[in-house]
């Protein structure tokens, strides 16, 4: 070590000799070669690469000192799509031409001791051009220190202020001076970029921590010579990679790689002259983003004349998507939004004038308008809405949609509060809750992207809230609240805090409700601030003076705003004293499921609750399901970077009935970040108030008391108060609340006019004449479901952009059509009972609903004047054809419906999926180049270039074979019905390079499902029918019996039918001899969990029957007595009349089969029967078809009030297998129980097989839950489980299994079980409910 520090203080004094800033005389012109290139794709060889190459001449001449003057001299464009390195460079001939004179402008800019400082450039520089200029100048940044030679600093530079380290070394021999300077552009002070729809998501600092995905490092290399002044660049190089996976870079990665050389050539006498124009300060050497935002990198359009390329588009749309979707439809959707954020205004409202009385074309430019996320399209909903041309609902959609896509600035922002404020929003609540909800969701967003956003943008709210505070409008409080929580910043912390009970003596008089929201409007605020928000939060759940909700809620905000170890042991102890058994059981139960959580985010949050567990009480786990509880589950797999995370909150009090709420939040994470996708929450507490006011409030009343009265409080809805909403409930998406919504006395009085009055039957009698008449229409919904982007400037001075791109156009055509016979009375308010039964009805339908989906995964340079990317493209098309004819006659108990062959496309849904390279530029739009990602080459030489790559998985020299690409089509023809469906595969990836996850993904991959008709005879229709009442019978098609056994026919059926089942037995005896080495294998690796199970049984309690009067036997008869008692009764009336069919006729029929050409009997009929003397039901399924005599036969009947037997037979008449299951009330010692057994004879092969591989997981599983396992001798074809109950809210489970016996007593249960220990019911059900209710309401 010291010798190395010896040797950089030699160089370092040598160094000091020489002036190491660059040197550019005043009367020369330095003449230098630059060329420049940025490829995109994998890095492995022999993969298609996307790109461009950059090559010129650059001249450099001083004007002064300070000030230089720099111009490209034949400039020439490159593009790449091709396979790597073979293929070569394609000039870009056009394009060069086009830019050939902006190209050649010199551009000034300022450089002293080795720093650019301002660029200056003629206003007919475009952005685009000025950047490559960029590009060139960031190479001339160089922070030279004289007194150190290894050194790192924050350096300004074409991508921002980002970590460089600095080497500085001599070679004496060479007279060179090399310079090596390094950049982690992962690391910046200030990074210049632009992100598109990841504002909503928070970036996952922990899971990012052992694994990336996006990697960016710049390298740059200098060969310096002395000169006279200072030291000339003699060479430089740059190498600049971007590195992206949404997995783990390990499993492989794309990468954007730029490469840049400035090699000097020679000096030149003839300066640099610049044009005659003013030269306009142009900024620094930060890149200048330009039109990107506004360009799309899935598609490059030229846009001359805006208004009509977007009417032509819209044409498009409208013609192509009547009966079925366009394949390309999503893609046209996006070039309409793409269109529409380069129009204008007025534009705009021109278009809007021309097509707005045209529906269709009205629908299309509403759906378009919102995604397109200008402030000019919010401006533009704002002044129709105002000026009447939108309705309500349409308002809304376009609302929600264009502030959610919107870019947030302070115009914006603006326009949005107006908005807000304005007279007509605030003569609509609901509308202005939509409104204010955005405005908040707008403040959030734009301080996502200017972290240091001004508190004065929540004055407006501020004051709202004050306001409402003074007047006690809880409304207004409850809606400023809601949008604070949107905005979550920081400076509302003050205000929410005066509404914190306990806090604030103030907010103590305010309703629950309220202060319910002021809690939970700290989470956003929690995400960005913590250590703010924790303090408060704990001391909310610390106040035993609260309210028990008030507690629970801040119990989530805390662990949401991660608090640590102190924190957390600090609630855990103070639990351990807790009084109120509701808070104890949610902070117990949220801890505890927070020690299972996985996710990197909370693995400080789960190592804390692991510890704080151990202080806590575990009787806390015995707690019922009654009390509150949390719940935590996630899943997160660290090697592919994605995981998903769902939170429940149970919020319950020991006098309500009804949970008084319920919160699900589903969460997800994905490449290092994580987002809140989905949250739902419901509250009761106006009924919950309005019942603990009402008598059933009464803890001292029986359980039937208490639901008489609490069903008598509910059904005075109107003696509630009229100021205080009896439910609310609210949707947050991303993490902002989108809509909420209060049920109170006012809604329901409003309500009830609108579906009771003379509205919803002018509505009925409109929808059944038109559909006596005959209803068509078409209709079309585009969406762009996902528009995620981030722009990064490279080192070239050309973006790179990754984007994720989903779109998606549905499309219905429909045709409906009824018959009603004898025709609907004009008042239908005034048709009896009778006049229905005598109608009937015949029903016409067909519809072609479709769905067209594209999504697009784009990683490469994007301009408006060239793109240049590796792209992922996925496409999902479904058309799903269907006519159907349905009739029913009332009168007749006759129902049918059928299904009617339709046209039916090639294929009804098609997916696939690719990667291509592609490039394109503005001014030759004919000759985009794709190439696909993985090219079909049955062998290649592969060699690698990825660093982490071993030599294990990649040979030298040794020729890798690519795998043939798989292609599979199955096929599959539907019996009777004489239809074939198809699937055809096809698959073609690079795993043969790379066995990850991603060299699987990249390739080509296609599914195709076709329905055709198969060969045979055509299907008309395909018919279901129902006959209910005496005429069932005749409509069965083949009359149906069961063989008897007596008969000499049936003896003969039953000896050849033994004589094949004997035969099948012997050929499952020899494959299962021929696998009992596997058995034993298996058998010894199962050993351990066997090993935990008890070899003596315990001593068990015998099942005894309840007597005739429902009370307990004094002594019980044993299992054996009572099954076989149970049996023999069965078998008995199966003697009696093993087919009721022959003395009865069926109940109804039903039948299901195929109507052909050839009129050949297909299908299978059903029929049931009842015996009501016995007790007694029998359904059998038949088939229709001649000489095939398979059945289903189901035998059941109701021995007593406690016991019920049941057979289901089938085969060739009910003969080949046989399955009996009997249930049965009763007691287990001293408790109420029931018990089911399930004996059999036989069953099929593929059935036994699946049951002994269950078997043997049974065990592991069995203890996982809690159960107890005893070895046993337990009959081999029989199972039987039997649960009693020893008290109402607690159950006892025993299950007898061949070879074991399972149990597990004391399993508590979430609510009461109303049966009482004699075996009766606390509520009497043999009753109409309907009456019982209505008596019972009318009593005290």
């Amino acid at each position: 070590m010291r010798a190395v520090v010896l040797a950089l203080t030699v160089a370092l004094v040598a160094s000091q000799q020489i002036n190491l800033v660059p040197e550019f005389a005043l009367d020369k012109t330095y003449v230098y070669k630059y060329e420049a290139m940025l490829l995109g794709g994998l890095p492995q060889e022999g993969l298609a690469r996307a790109g461009i190459k950059v090559s010129s001449k650059v001249h450099l001449s001083a004007v002064t000192e300070t000030t230089f003057l720099m111009k490209l001299m034949d400039p020439l464009l490159h593009e790449y799509a091709g396979i790597w390195p073979k293929d070569p460079f394609v000039p870009a001939t056009k394009l060069t031409s086009a830019l050939a004179a902006q190209l050649q402008i010199p551009i000034k800019f300022e450089y002293a001791n080795g720093v650019v400082g301002k660029v200056f450039a003629p206003a007919g520089v475009s952005p685009t051009v000025l950047n490559l200029h960029r590009g060139i100048l960031n190479i001339l940044q160089l922070n030279l220190k004289k007194t150190q030679n290894i050194y790192e600093l924050q350096e300004a530079g074409a991508q921002g202020v980002c970590r460089t380290h600095y080497v500085i070394s001599e070679d004496p021999k060479a007279n060179h001076i090399i310079v090596t300077k390094s950049k982690d552009l992962s690391h910046c002070q200030e990074r210049i970029m632009k992100d598109v729809g990841l504002a909503y998501t928070e970036k996952c600092a922990e899971c990012t921590e052992r694994v990336k995905s996006l990697i960016e490092t710049a390298s740059y290399n200098y060969i310096m010579k002395p000169a006279a002044a200072g030291v000339l660049i003699a060479e430089a190089t740059v190498e600049e990679v971007h590195q992206f996976s949404p997995f783990n870079e390990i499993h492989g990665a794309a990468q954007m790689e730029a490469k840049q050389t400035l090699a000097f050539v020679e000096i030149e006498k003839t300066p640099v002259v610049p044009i005659k124009a003013d030269y306009l300060a142009r900024g620094s050497l930060q890149y200048e983003f330009a039109t990107e935002l506004l360009q799309t990198p899935i598609q490059l359009i030229k846009i001359s004349d805006a208004p009509a390329q977007i009417i032509e588009v819209l044409k498009h749309l409208v013609a192509n998507n009547v009966a079925m979707v366009h394949d390309d439809a999503p893609l046209k959707f996006v070039q309409l939004v793409q269109l529409l954020r380069a129009a204008t205004l007025e534009n705009i409202e021109a278009i809007w004038a021309q097509f707005k009385d045209k529906p269709v074309y009205r629908r299309w430019l509403l759906d378009a308008l919102p995604a397109v996320g200008t402030p000019v399209i919010v401006k533009f909903i704002k002044e129709k809405f105002l000026a009447g041309e939108l309705t309500t609902p349409e308002f809304i959609q376009a609302l929600v949609v264009a502030l959610q896509m919107v870019t947030a600035d302070l115009d914006t922002i603006q326009l949005t509060a107006s908005l807000a404020m304005h007279e007509k929003i605030a003569t609509i609540p609901a509308l202005r809750e939509v409104v204010m909800l955005g405005y908040g969701s707008m403040i959030a967003k734009h301080c996502v992207a200017v972290p240091t956003c001004p508190a004065e943008l929540l004055r407006p709210i501020h004051e709202i809230a004050a306001e409402a505070i003074s007047k006690n409008d809880i409304p207004e409080i409850t809606l400023a609240l809601k949008v604070l929580g949107n905005a979550g910043h920081p400076a509302s912390l003050k205000p929410i805090m005066k509404l914190l009970p306990g806090l604030r003596t103030a907010a103590t008089s305010l309703p629950l409700r309220v202060q319910v929201d002021a809690i939970l409007a700290l989470r956003n605020i929690a995400k960005k601030e913590p250590k703010l928000v924790q303090p408060v939060a704990l001391q909310l759940v610390l106040d035993r003076a609260l309210h028990p909700e008030v507690r629970m809620v801040a119990c989530i905000v805390l662990f949401e705003a991660k608090p640590s170890v102190a924190l957390v042991s600090s609630l855990a102890g103070a639990l351990k004293t807790e009084t109120n058994m509701h808070v104890a059981s949610f902070a117990y139960s949220h801890i505890k499921s927070l020690t299972r959580i996985t996710a990197p985010d909370m693995a400080a949050v789960a190592g804390a609750a692991n510890v704080a567990i151990k202080l806590m009480s575990r009787k806390l786990d015995r707690l019922s399901f009654r009390f509150s509880r949390a719940l935590q589950l996630d899943f997160y797999h660290t090697p592919l970077m994605i995981g998903a995370a769902g939170s429940a909150y149970m919020i319950n009090d020991a006098a309500t009935i009804l949970p008084r709420a319920v919160v699900a939040k589903a969460r997800a994470y994905l490449a290092g970040a994580a987002a809140d996708v989905l949250e739902i929450g419901v509250r009761t507490e106006g009924i919950q108030e309005a019942l603990l006011q009402s008598p059933a409030a009464d803890e001292s009343v029986d359980r039937v008391t208490k639901v008489k009265r609490t069903l008598r409080a509910l059904a005075n809805w109107k003696a509630f108060p009229t100021n205080q909403p009896l439910a609310s409930a609210y949707v947050k998406l991303l993490g902002q609340e989108v809509a909420y919504l209060n049920i109170d006395k006012t809604v329901i009085e409003e309500a009830i006019p609108i579906a009771t009055g003379p509205k919803p039957r002018e509505l009925l009698k409109a929808a059944l004449k038109a559909l006596q008449e005959g209803i068509a229409f078409q209709y079309a919904k585009p969406l762009l479901a996902a528009e995620v982007r981030r722009i990064l400037p490279t080192a070239v001075g050309v973006p790179m952009e990754l984007s994720f791109y989903t779109a998606a156009v549905a499309a219905a055509s429909v045709n409906v059509k009824a018959t009603i016979t004898p025709p609907l009375p004009e008042e239908i308010e005034t048709m009896t009972l009778e006049q229905l039964k005598k109608t009937d009805v015949q029903f016409q339908a067909e519809a072609r609903p479709s769905v067209a989906l594209q999504t697009f995964a784009v990683m490469g340079v994007n301009t408006a004047l060239i793109q240049a990317a590796v792209m992922a493209r996925g496409k999902i098309r479904t058309i799903a054809p269907g006519k159907v004819a349905a009739r029913a006659d009332i009168l007749k108990g006759n129902y049918k419906v059928e299904a009617l062959p339709v046209e039916l496309p090639e294929h009804i849904a098609a997916v696939s999926f690719e990667t291509l390279a592609v490039v394109r530029n503005i001014e030759d739009p004919t000759s985009e180049r794709t190439v696909p990602l993985v090219p079909e080459l049955s062998l290649q030489n592969f060699q690698t270039s990825y660093a982490g790559a071993s030599s294990s998985e990649i040979p030298d020299e040794t020729p890798v074979r690519a795998a043939a690409p798989f292609h599979k089509t199955l096929c599959l023809a539907v019996p009777y019905i004489e239809i074939k469906g198809c699937i055809e595969v096809h698959s073609h990836n690079a795993a043969f390079i790379r066995n990850a996850p991603l060299f699987y993904i990249i390739g080509q991959h296609s599914a195709r499902a076709a329905v055709s008709r198969a060969e045979g005879p055509a299907v008309e229709r395909l018919e279901l029918e129902v006959q209910v009442g005496p005429r069932a019978a005749e409509r069965l098609l083949k009359q149906i019996s069961l063989i008897d056994e007596e008969t000499p026919e049936g003896k003969a059926f039953l000896l050849k039918l033994r004589e094949i089942l004997e035969t099948e037995d012997k050929n499952v005896h020899i494959s299962s001899e021929s696998s009992s080495s596997s058995r034993i294998i298996s058998s010894s690796s199962s050993s351990m969990s066997s090993s935990r199970m008890t070899e003596t049984a315990t001593i068990m309690e015998p099942f005894r029957k309840f007597h005739k009067d429902r009370y307990l036997a004094a002594h019980g008869a044993s299992k054996a007595r009572s099954s076989g008692s149970a049996a023999s009764s069965f078998e008995a009336l199966q003697k009696q009349a093993k087919f009721l069919g022959n003395g009865i006729p069926p109940v109804f029929a039903v039948i299901a089969r195929a109507v052909r050409v050839d009129h050949k009997l297909l299908g299978y009929q059903l029929a049931a029967y009842f015996d009501k003397p016995t007790a007694r039901v029998q359904l059998v399924i038949s088939s229709i078809a001649e000489n095939d005599n398979l059945k289903i036969c189901a035998d059941g009947a109701l021995l007593s009030k406690h016991k019920v037997t049941a057979k289901v037979a089938w085969g060739p008449e009910c003969q080949q297998y046989a399955v009996t299951a009997k249930a049965e009330a009763g007691v287990l010692g001293e408790f109420p129980a029931a018990r089911l057994e399930l004996e059999w004879e036989r069953l099929p092969v593929i059935v036994t097989t699946y049951a002994k591989k269950l078997s043997k997981h049974i065990p592991m599983a069995a203890l996982q839950a809690g159960f107890r396992l005893e070895r046993a001798t337990n009959s081999e074809k029989e199972i039987e489980l039997t649960a009693a109950l020893p008290t109402q809210r607690s159950l006892n489970v025993i299950a007898r299994i061949p070879e074991m016996t399972l149990s597990r007593m004391a399993i508590p249960l979430p609510v009461a079980v109303p049966i009482n220990p004699d075996g009766t019911l606390s509520i009497h059900i043999d009753e109409d409910i309907l009456s019982w209710i209505q008596k019972h309401i009318k009593e005290e």
